[in-house]
């Protein structure tokens, strides 16, 4: 482990202004742990922040605008311009110019991630609406950053204190679900939750549930025939490999007994049958965590929430938890070490 001089740069993209990402992510800042543990750097616009100070009457919130990461004030919050002109900002409705400025965040923090002038990245929740167009078709911040960053794979991993979700899906048509759920896929997903778990975790021997895909994980075979040709051979796989791997369980009577307290890890098929019980147990602190990239990067679990937007009734807490999960991660795999 390397000891540094300063506290680790976390880049935190802002999202949709429009939104409540600007809201939690000022919020989130304003505790006190956190500045004593990371330098933030946010992705936006100086005037859009000046703007939900103002709106928000976040007097406290005092940040520090700089042209680049280069400049850096590691007793500051940082904020750095992505576009020259600053959008309008409309709290609650959706916008063009909006959606070219979150792209624009995303966009100048990979820079910086590449170049190895941030530690991390937490991104604010964005709308794809607006951010797709003919020239560019963003399905969503996970994909987006594993062709970034030509990742050999990722996962979406849903992680809150006692609760792990990993898809082997993700933002796919439920239609499309069953054609990606190969034994190669559900292999390929374990192995990275896997590694995620020893490295970003510390859980040397993690204990890990899969669930089925089918109601009732297929009833051997009488509701469908994926356990019993595709997930129950890859399960033993990994057991054959001396892993902790077991399933397929069936996900309502999972969820339902609270059989996850048992397990270091999750596997879950698809979107909605993992992040429906993430976000019902973990929704206030819970947050989205990229597995398998080449650098940290977490997010809130929620949306823009436009119907709240401006109103200052947002929770912070899962945004808060995205910075301290961002943090933990990189003191876990030994990328960052405090000063005595």
């Amino acid at each position: 482990m390397s000891n540094r001089k300063n506290k680790p740069i976390i880049g935190i993209t802002i999202g949709d202004i429009n939104g409540i990402s600007a809201e939690v992510t000022m919020k989130a800042l304003l505790d006190n742990r956190l500045q004593k543990l990371i330098t933030p750097v946010i992705y936006a616009h100086g005037k859009a922040i000046t703007y939900y100070r103002k709106q928000l009457q976040l007097d406290d919130f005092n940040f520090m605008q700089i042209k680049s990461v280069d400049e850096i004030h590691h007793k500051k919050i940082n904020v750095i311009n992505v576009v020259e002109e600053c959008p309008e900002v409309i709290p609650g409705v959706e916008t063009m110019e909006a959606g070219k400025m979150a792209i624009a965040a995303i966009d100048q923090a990979i820079e910086d991630m590449k170049a190895n002038k941030i530690q991390a990245m937490v991104t604010a929740p964005l709308n794809k609406n607006n951010i797709n167009s003919e020239e560019l078709s963003f399905v969503g911040h996970t994909e987006y950053l594993t062709q970034a960053f030509e990742a050999k794979d990722s996962m979406m991993f849903m992680v809150s204190d006692d609760l792990r979700v990993g898809l082997v899906s993700g933002h796919v048509a439920l239609k499309d679900v069953p054609a990606q759920i190969t034994q190669k896929r559900i292999q390929e997903k374990l192995q990275i939750m896997i590694k995620s778990l020893q490295d970003d975790y510390g859980i040397n021997k993690p204990k890990i549930a899969v669930l089925g895909l089918n109601p009732h994980a297929g009833e051997d075979g009488l509701l469908g025939a994926e356990e019993e040709e595709i997930i129950k051979p890859a399960i033993r796989a990994f057991k054959d490999k001396g892993e902790m791997v077991f399933g397929p369980y069936p996900s309502d009577g999972f969820f339902g007994m609270m059989h996850f307290k048992k397990f270091d890890g999750i596997l879950a098929m698809y979107h909605d049958q993992g992040l429906i019980p993430f976000k019902t147990l973990a929704f206030e602190t819970g947050v989205n965590f990229t597995a398998g990239l080449p650098f940290v990067r977490t997010s809130p679990d929620h949306g823009t929430a436009y119907n709240i937007a401006g109103k200052n009734v947002a929770d912070e807490g899962s945004m808060r938890s995205a910075i301290f999960c961002a943090y933990d991660i990189i003191r876990q795999k030994g990328d960052w070490e405090e000063e005595d």
